[in-house]
């Protein structure tokens, strides 16, 4: 098996030119992300494309969620504190609106609904096909639980396969 590790636009450690993704957050780092992955099949032919997998933490984990609304190229995934309702995280996460005042490019659920609704996963659960298991720290006052719980309820609902693992006691990095 391979493990490949991808860094889009909005990843750390290159720069503000390359990380700028406010406002577009879904949109160009997906890009980024399917590209590499037609790059990685390219460079290691005997990567069996049937069997891919997908797994990130916190935006990553956003990021793996999104995908999953986007494409149905991935065997599984596996999302770890990851913001699956922009709205709710606005409201209610650490960063909050907050963040969301730089990271959207200074929209607000009620002056930019699309951005907040599309991007989001919670918003797409219906078109998630792909198994997913849902990771999340009980204590995590970064991304609050509940961004885990909306997705896991969605999915459930819909009869997709998840599974949501709760870690008590855990904050955003368990």
């Amino acid at each position: 098996y391979y493990v490949i590790y991808c860094n889009p636009r909005g990843g750390e450690s290159r720069g503000n030119e390359f990380g700028y993704i406010c406002g577009r957050f879904g949109t160009i780092d997906y890009d980024d992300i399917m590209a590499f992955c037609d790059e990685a099949l390219k460079a290691y032919p005997d990567m069996d494309e049937k069997h891919m997998g997908v797994t990130g933490g916190s935006y990553g984990g956003f990021m793996t969620q999104y995908l999953l609304t986007q494409t149905d190229i991935f065997a599984a995934a596996m999302s770890h504190a990851g913001i699956s309702n922009v709205t709710s995280y606005w409201g209610e996460g650490y960063w909050g609106y907050s963040y969301n005042s730089v990271a959207a490019a200074e929209s607000y659920p009620w002056t930019n609904p699309e951005l907040f609704t599309k991007q989001g996963s919670l918003f797409n659960a219906d078109k998630i096909h792909t198994p997913l298991l849902l990771m999340h720290g009980t204590a995590d006052t970064n991304v609050p639980i509940g961004e885990s719980i909306q997705l896991f309820n969605a999915l459930s609902i819909l009869g997709r396969q998840v599974e949501f693992i709760s870690v008590d006691g855990g904050d955003h990095t368990s």
